[in-house]
């Protein structure tokens, strides 16, 4: 059971090659993988600040991603409520969020990001 970081969905998405092979296999055979509703705020923010230019709408990648099996995993208050507790190594909201969603939920979190390597969470990458 994994959860994507919003890079890694990306990158996976637009076939970039800094996903690297394993992770891609990995993704493209797991049965159970998620995608944080969190992920696509984040897309969303990014493109309206012109940091991020999507080929479709969101709501679009947001189909396609349920097209390829993964779940939208919604904030749940577990989520939320595990912020707290959370050191402050990474100060990425939305990183923040996806390591609580994945510790709460029991996934393995797919990034690439330094930071988030340095919590304990089980990672990919």
């Amino acid at each position: 059971m994994f959860l994507l970081d919003t890079h890694a969905l990306l990158w996976f998405l637009s076939d970039d090659p800094k996903l690297p092979a394993v992770v891609k296999t990995t993704i493209e055979s797991e049965q159970v993988l998620g995608v944080s509703i969190a992920s696509f705020w984040e897309i969303a923010i990014k493109e309206s600040i012109g940091k991020l230019s999507l080929p479709a709408p969101i709501m679009v990648l947001m189909e396609d991603c349920e097209k390829l099996g993964f779940f939208i995993l919604p904030i749940r208050a577990v989520h939320l409520a595990l912020l707290n507790s959370l050191p402050k190594i990474h100060g990425d909201p939305f990183d923040r969020l996806l390591i609580c969603q994945a510790k709460a939920e029991g996934f393995t979190l797919i990034t690439a990001d330094e930071n988030v390597l340095k919590y304990d969470v089980p990672t990919l990458w």
